[in-house]
């Protein structure tokens, strides 16, 4: 599994630490600097990877103190 800054994995731990909602998506490249992929365009491991991402911070309580 890829956890590049922008994949899959890295946004989901990323929507948990801010305390966003789950909304699978990733980055082709560097996070807001390349395309997005929403999960419409996203394969079945990709969207796995994702909530293994937000699964895993929300379970290590990692958030934003805001």
């Amino acid at each position: 599994m890829n956890k590049r800054h922008g994949s899959p994995y890295d946004r989901g731990s990323a929507d948990s630490y801010y305390q966003r909602g789950p909304r699978p998506h990733y980055f082709k490249g560097d996070t807001y600097n390349s395309p997005e992929v929403l999960e419409a365009g996203m394969t079945e491991k990709e969207i796995r990877e994702y909530f293994l991402g937000y699964e895993e911070n929300e379970n290590i309580r990692n958030f934003k103190e805001w």
